[in-house]
């Protein structure tokens, strides 16, 4: 007999967020020399296209460290998903620009970003500056 397994709560990559000291510095490395465009931008990080993916570089000038965010419908339900499978929220569900964000932790010890786009994604001028939302 086949086991049912539950709907997947990790719906994919939202983006792989990397902290450069300078965004001007790290466009010129990642962008001019590494080939990846620009999609956005605003004073603290920049958005990077990868080809064969709608997941993004982000890069950024305010955290140290990297950081994987994951999409999924709902941060909040996400929460509560993760915690009865065992795992524990490190930073409850919390407003973000384009939706709402959760920091989980699995029993291992692996720190994830779940992240949901409630709010619509980011709108952009014609130069890639960040105008607003779409929500």
């Amino acid at each position: 007999m086949k086991r049912s397994l539950p709907e997947p709560l990790l719906r994919k990559v939202d983006c792989v967020r990397l902290y450069v000291s300078d965004l001007g510095a790290g466009l010129a490395f990642y962008r001019d020399h590494l080939g990846h465009e620009l999609i956005w931008h605003t004073e603290q990080a920049v958005g990077l296209r990868m080809p064969d993916t709608d997941a993004e570089i982000v890069l950024q000038v305010e955290d140290e460290g990297q950081e994987i965010d994951l999409l999924v419908d709902s941060a909040d339900a996400a929460a509560v998903r993760f915690e009865a499978a065992g795992g524990r929220v490190i930073v409850p569900p919390f407003d973000i620009q384009i939706g709402r964000c959760v920091v989980v932790q699995d029993p291992w010890g692996n720190q994830l970003v779940l992240l949901d786009t409630s709010k619509g994604l980011l709108v952009t001028d014609a130069d890639g500056n960040v105008i607003g939302g779409q929500g």
